[in-house]
């Protein structure tokens, strides 16, 4: 019994798809925590999550089709409906007794703010509804979303996402400029959750600022992590606000997708900043795709071994919590801690 209330990674909730990717009659595959999942929509429209796996002969359910609502099979036409329960056997022609109540392993699906999430396993003890992404859908909000896929671990794409001293290397002259700026820093970790505020931050942000911040007002840069693979990065400059919001999901230990919000509220030219945002945006994913994906090689090789330098005390806490789900420990229960350093940029 014990056992059953350590926490794990399959306790919290992870993006499958955008809602938009799932129709009527469509199915996919997706794969989470190296679980097979299939994905369909019901007869009412709400989305179904189904272990990739056929309980007749082992074949991929993703495979197969949605009919009325229910998904068939492609090798046998054994068909699920929308809580796993078998409900028909081609071979035993009209006489359907022997049905009976067999099942296909279920997951937890919602589907929230344009995304269809699903849990692999509920915990009593860690019931966390899934993220919301910030002002999504809001009056006076845009959102661009983007989708990239890094070969790294889930804990080193999060951690890259609220990165500052890589910035001005990885994204020079884009995103920052090496200026040797002394930057103040206060980190707290709290209730599963590591927060960083810079404190004297000046409108270093590369060739974006002229965009972002032309009239270079003080910049308030607030940094979030939520466990176990949430960030969430927020600039406000005056009446202008930029949120960059990255969900990262473990494919399995070496592989992560990425969806990507970056949502702002810049007043009347909103929408037609979409297509600069969205360019900038994805450049600087790009290149942090490169770096990441040239870590885990090195990792491949050499093992994780990392040293520390002051700033990283972000990482530190951002693994204390990690670390702590992996041990089957609730991190809310971690002590709060609050740091404050320096570091030049």
């Amino acid at each position: 019994m014990e056992s059953e209330k350590k926490i794990n990674f399959k306790n919290f909730w992870y993006i499958a798809c955008e809602s938009k990717e799932l129709g009527k009659n469509q199915v996919l595959a997706r794969t989470i925590l190296d679980e097979w999942i299939a994905l369909f929509r019901g007869d009412d429209g709400a989305p179904v999550a189904l272990q990739d796996r056929c309980i007749h002969r082992n074949s991929q359910l993703s495979k197969g089709w949605v009919k009325d609502g229910q998904l068939q099979c492609s090798y046998h036409g054994w068909t699920f409906d929308k809580v796993g329960k078998l409900t028909g056997i081609p071979s035993e022609g009209p006489n359907q007794k022997k049905v009976g109540s067999r099942c296909a392993k279920s997951y937890e699906c919602i589907e929230q703010d344009g995304f269809i999430f699903i849990r692999l396993e509920k915990n009593e003890n860690l019931d966390i509804p899934p993220h919301r992404m910030p002002h999504y859908g809001e009056k006076g909000w845009q959102t661009v979303r983007l989708f990239n896929v890094f070969k790294n671990s889930v804990i080193n794409c999060a951690e890259n996402y609220i990165d500052v001293p890589h910035t001005v290397f990885v994204h020079d002259k884009i995103f920052r400029d090496a200026l040797d700026e002394k930057v103040t820093t206060k980190v707290q970790r709290k209730d599963g959750a590591v927060h960083i505020e810079y404190i004297g931050e000046t409108d270093n942000l590369g060739w974006f600022s002229w965009f972002l911040n032309p009239k270079k007002e003080p910049i308030t840069h607030i940094d979030h992590y939520y466990m176990p693979n949430i960030t969430s990065v927020q600039y406000i400059f005056g009446k202008k606000e930029f949120w960059i919001t990255s969900q990262c999901i473990p494919i399995n230990d070496e592989l992560t997708w990425v969806w990507t919000d970056l949502t702002y509220k810049f007043g009347p030219i909103g929408v037609l900043a979409k297509p600069i945002v969205a360019f900038q945006g994805q450049k600087v994913i790009e290149q942090d795709i490169v770096a990441l994906d040239n870590q885990m090689e090195v990792i491949k090789k050499y093992g994780e071994n990392f040293s520390n330098a002051t700033a990283d005390i972000i990482h530190v806490f951002i693994e204390s919590i990690y670390n702590a789900i992996k041990e089957g420990k609730d991190p809310r229960e971690l002590a709060e801690k609050n740091n404050e350093v320096t570091f030049w940029i």
